[in-house]
């Protein structure tokens, strides 16, 4: 792509409003506010939002629950972090990424400069700052973010581009080790797990398991190419093993963030096998180190957001050998339909919820 001039606003004339999604107080609830159009600065792009998919963490944020408590910057602020759209508008020093140019967004934001930035794991940066919970978010018609989080996704629609930055997590989860020819039991269908489930398929596991205590996710997981879905209220160890010949599956990945779950992979799991740790927990878990860990051999990997940039390259190349994420995006909603987005996630009667800012 032709390289644009850089140090200017190339579209939005300057004291230019747009609409966005605030977190006015700290206090539950969010509202929606006509603001200035941010500028990029140095090293930044402004980014038209054209699909901002709401995450959880959204809604902690919304809910001004403890963990929002605790780590959202300020009041007021935008949030919102899953997001795609279209560079309208350059810093200085930008080069990389072209005026026009569609884009997705890292949401983790690194100083690429502490010992794991520098030792090849910038995704556990000592010094992270994330899109929407610690700087402007993406619910909103524009958002500066650095050149360096941009990711181009020429081809992909905006509602899935969106999406490459929670696909992140579920093949992070799935690729820390091989599972080519791995039988492979994901506990938790939410967006992530379901996300998961057809990362699987494409790359090569011989079964894949799914459970959830949600009909409605049970369902999308049968769509995603699950070959056995599960209530996670049933006999989950029993079956699993039932269906190994005895041996339990050769890898979890434990994506509820449920204590239950968690005994269930540990107990499922086959004796020297491989568990992917991506739910989160509100309160802490137990565990018998000796006989569910140590005693089986088994390998435990915490996993939090992306490989840089190793897993987005993997991400892009299963969209575009045909992953399907549509049947996951169960509602798309025009950004002032926000607070039916914030219940319909936090009652799990949902997918993918993508809010599209250009739509009122």
């Amino acid at each position: 792509m032709t390289a644009q001039p850089v140090g200017v606003l190339d579209v939005l004339p300057r004291g230019t409003t747009m609409r966005a999604l605030v977190k006015e107080s700290a206090a539950p609830g969010a509202v929606i506010r006509e603001i200035p159009v941010p500028e990029p600065g140095p090293g930044e792009l402004l980014i038209k939002v054209l699909a901002a998919s709401v995450c959880g963490t959204d809604v902690h944020i919304e809910r001004w629950d403890p963990w929002a408590q605790e780590n959202f910057a300020q009041t007021p602020m935008t949030f919102g972090h899953e997001m795609a759209g279209v560079v309208v508008a350059r810093g200085a020093g930008v080069t990389r990424i072209s005026v026009g140019e569609a884009v997705a967004v890292e949401t983790h934001i690194v100083d690429w400069t502490c010992y794991q930035c520098r030792t090849g794991r910038a995704h556990v940066c000592q010094n992270m700052k994330i899109l929407g919970v610690h700087r402007p978010g993406s619910f909103a018609e524009y958002v500066v973010i650095p050149e360096v989080n941009a990711w181009a996704t020429e081809g992909i629609s905006p509602e899935i581009a969106a999406l490459q930055e929670p696909l992140g997590n579920a093949v992070h989860a799935a690729f820390v080790e091989d599972i080519a020819g791995e039988s492979v039991a994901v506990l938790g269908c939410g967006p992530i797990g379901l996300m998961a489930i057809g990362v699987l398929k494409m790359s090569g596991a011989r079964h894949v398991f799914a459970t959830d205590l949600n009909p409605e996710r049970r369902a999308i997981a049968e769509q995603m190419g699950a070959d056995v879905v599960l209530d996670a209220r049933d006999d989950v160890v029993g079956r699993l093993r039932d269906e190994t010949d005895g041996n339990g599956v050769d890898v979890v990945l434990e994506m509820s963030g449920s204590a239950a779950a968690l005994h269930q992979g540990l107990a499922a799991v086959t004796n020297g096998g491989r568990v992917s740790l991506l739910g989160t927990h509100t309160v802490p878990a137990t565990l018998d180190i000796s006989q569910e860990i140590i005693f089986k051999g088994v390998r435990i990997y915490g996993i939090t957001g992306r490989r840089l940039w190793d897993t987005w390259y993997r991400s892009t190349a299963l969209l575009e050998e045909g992953l399907d994420l549509t049947p996951i995006i169960s509602h798309r909603l025009p950004l002032a339909d926000y607070a039916q987005a914030f219940d319909l996630v936090a009652s799990g009667h949902a997918g993918k919820i993508v809010l599209l800012p250009a739509e009122g």
